[in-house]
Parts: C-alpha cells; sequence; structure tokens
C-alpha cells in the first residue's frame, strides 16, 4: 500500500462533496499534468490511502482520507465536447488522460495547514514544502503518520 496527496479546490470539490456522494465514491477527475497523470496511471493501486487536500481557498491543507477504490482507467471527459476536461487529441484508441475512483474514509479531527506542514521539521519529503504543485504527489510513510499525527 502506498499514500498520496490529491489536490482539490473545495469549491469545486471537497470532502464533505466526497462524503455526500454516491456510496461516498468518485471519480478523480480532471488531471491534466503529465506528472500526476503518470502517477496515477503507473503508481496509484487499489487500497492506496489518499489524503485530501484543500487548495485556492480560504483554509489551505489536508482535511481527511479517502481510499483507491479503483485503478487507473481512461478518463471518459476527454472525450466529451462538452466537458471542460475535453482534449481534442484524445482517442477511444490512444487516450490521453485517466482517472481513479476513490471512496471517502473520515475527516481529520482538524485541518493540517500548509505553514503547519512547512513549519514541522519531521515532515521531510512532501513535495509540498519544496512547492510541489502537482494535483497529486506521493506522501513517505514517515510524512503521511507525521500529518496525522498534527490532524490529533
Amino acid at each position: 500500500m502506498a499514500y498520496w496527496l490529491f489536490k482539490t479546490e473545495p469549491d469545486a470539490f471537497s470532502l464533505d462533496d466526497l462524503k455526500s456522494a454516491a456510496k461516498q465514491t468518485t471519480t478523480w477527475e480532471g488531471v491534466r499534468n503529465y506528472q500526476a497523470r503518470n502517477f496515477m496511471r503507473d503508481d496509484v493501486k487499489l487500497g492506496d490511502l489518499v489524503m485530501i487536500y484543500h487548495s485556492s481557498c480560504k483554509q489551505v491543507g489536508v482535511a481527511g482520507i479517502a481510499t483507491v477504490t479503483a485503478e487507473a482507467y481512461p478518463d471518459p471527459s476527454q472525450f466529451d465536447l462538452n466537458s471542460d476536461y475535453y482534449d481534442a487529441k484524445a482517442t477511444v484508441d490512444t487516450p490521453r488522460w485517466v482517472v481513479v475512483d476513490v471512496a471517502y474514509q473520515q475527516h481529520l479531527n482538524k485541518l493540517v495547514s500548509l505553514k503547519a506542514i512547512k513549519e514541522n521539521d519531521a515532515i521531510t519529503e512532501i513535495a509540498l514544502k519544496k512547492g510541489g504543485r502537482l494535483s497529486i504527489m506521493p506522501v513517505t510513510n514517515n510524512d503521511w503518520h507525521e500529518i496525522l499525527k498534527m490532524a490529533e
């Protein structure tokens, strides 16, 4: 099992939205960065745990936990002319983008802010500390557990 951080803008889709979704599961769509796509396509596996990180909002930080319930498959929105995520270069035979499905697990007791993460010297590897802007990033075992401690 691996650990991940998935960023989302809560005004578009929040942890609360995931919790209230049908069966508390959703397709994690709209990733349009090649490195983030490659993580989803090649490395994110069934059962992996995901920190849901709220960005571009007043309270930026890790809000809760989800679990990967389906591994990568072609993102249907890349083929939909009416979708914000439509990609004219994608075809059914050669899709460019993938999605995974995630299921709600829990809200953290308190949001762990980006500021607090950056100030914690025990957190050493997470790309957030280094200015990483990817929407999907790996989280080391140490950093995962340290962030969870901060939420207690």
